[in-house]
């Protein structure tokens, strides 16, 4: 059961991670082009579709802790140092992309396509591309910790 679990914790998280991480990364450039050259196509389109990615992703991403703590459990790794490490960066990984960049994305969507009224503080696309790049780089160590985790029976 435990290969079953671990098979389908690390497909899901290439399936639900790896859009959202990709689609989230070009969001703030797309949104650059956007705002400053409008008669340059239309960016728009771009944008809805970037939003969306992240927004259906970030909800089927639930799956790769659910499966992975299913995992966790069969392996009786539960209480190690290296797997709380992970759930609290995963934790935070999460409250990033849900609670920082899906609303500034939805601010930064209306803004470019005038289909809202001007928020008072405008969306920085530096301070979205950063706040993606946090997102990316908790991501990132948690893969990490996945791999080399203390105590692995490996030998890597």
């Amino acid at each position: 059961m435990t290969k079953f679990f671990l098979s389908l914790h690390v497909l899901a998280a290439i399936i639900a991670v790896g859009p959202v991480t990709v689609a989230a990364s070009m969001f703030p450039a797309t949104l650059r082009r956007a705002l400053g050259a409008p008669g340059d196509g239309d960016p728009s389109t771009v944008l809805r579709t970037l939003h969306r990615i992240c927004r259906v992703y970030a909800g089927i991403g639930i799956a790769v802790p659910l499966f992975g703590f299913a995992t966790a459990s069969s392996l009786g790794v539960l209480g190690d140092a290296w797997l709380l490490t992970s759930i609290l960066l995963t934790t935070a990984a999460a409250g990033v992309l849900v609670l920082l960049i899906l609303p500034a994305q939805n601010r930064a969507l209306n803004e470019a396509t005038g289909s809202a009224a001007p928020t008072p503080i405008p969306v920085a696309p530096r301070r979205l591309a950063m706040l993606t790049g946090l997102f990316n780089l908790l991501w990132d160590t948690v893969t990490v910790l996945m791999i080399i985790r203390p105590g692995s029976t490996t030998g890597a």
